[in-house]
């Protein structure tokens, strides 16, 4: 466990300042089969400005994000709260060295709550949110990092949808939300990150989940679906119109009970989103 801490501290940097392969692949297909000129030229730096990112380990965006973690956990591994207290020393040093933009709100919770404790100038006091554990068949531990901006998180929702024993009822609901994110966030074209579950928590934890899985070139009927639906609007990139309003749909349904609501979370991700990288611990 010795090298642990330097470990979630390169994840952490790789999450912020890298597009994935699938992510690339997405918007070259986007760029190719898009006719407006304007829409074409904006998902071109997008693209062009992100392998400038990878190359140079900078941040994607100005908005760093806040860390998000994902911790998969083998039945025959065992996480201790010595590792745990790794993890959190990696993630601090991994915001120093990315560098994270200082947003961590000094002060008791009135003032963070009104920002008037100030911010702290050390990028690496930017505290994680609660971190998720989920166990896997595999004999593994593996951290997943999703670094999540600010814009997105304004125009995400998570709400009730009243099902009526029909799945496209819950798909033209989502679709509906979505367009309206979409069309006010500005950083597109987006991704769309959905969860399906019993409660609003679980919802949320479902739809990170689908972000921590989630590939631009695999996509279920139930995502293309909502991605296409999205499309229609003709919202485009930066809101200039064209055929890719959303590059994908990332989608995860979880348990669900005998009641005639469905909890759907939804989370118009940006342009340079989902960033995220996982490392074996």
């Amino acid at each position: 466990m010795t090298n642990i801490k330097e470990k979630v501290a390169d994840c952490l940097v790789r999450a912020g300042s890298t597009f994935r392969e699938d992510q690339k692949e997405a918007y070259r297909r986007a760029i190719a089969d898009e006719s407006n000129s304007q829409s074409c030229w904006v998902m071109q730096q997008v693209l062009d400005n992100a392998i400038v990112a990878e190359e140079r380990r900078s941040p994607l965006c100005d908005d760093t994000g806040i860390p998000h973690l994902f911790l998969e956990v083998g039945k025959n591994r065992s996480v201790t709260g010595e590792m745990m207290q790794e993890i959190m020393e990696g993630v601090e040093l991994g915001l120093r060295q990315l560098p994270g933009r200082p947003m961590a709100i000094m002060g008791d919770d009135n003032a963070r709550i009104d920002q008037s404790g100030g911010l702290n100038p050390d990028s690496g006091a930017l505290k994680p949110s609660p971190i998720l554990i989920k166990p896997v068949d595999e004999d593994v531990i593996r951290l997943t990092v999703l670094m999540l901006g600010g814009g997105p998180a304004i125009r995400g929702i998570t709400q009730r949808i009243f099902h009526k024993h029909n799945v496209d009822v819950v798909i033209d609901e989502i679709v509906n939300r979505a367009k309206e994110g979409v069309s006010k966030l500005g950083c597109s074209p987006c991704v769309l990150a959905v969860g399906i579950g019993r409660s609003q928590f679980e919802a949320t934890s479902m739809m990170m989940e689908a972000m921590v899985y989630g590939d631009f070139n695999k996509q279920t009927d139930f995502e293309r679906k909502i991605t296409e639906k999205v499309n229609e609007a003709n919202i485009g990139p930066l809101g200039l119109g064209g055929k890719h309003s959303v590059l994908a749909t990332f989608a995860k349904v979880g348990p669900q009970r005998a009641s005639g609501v469905r909890i759907v979370a939804l989370r118009p991700c940006c342009c340079f989103e989902p960033r995220r990288a996982s490392v074996e611990l």
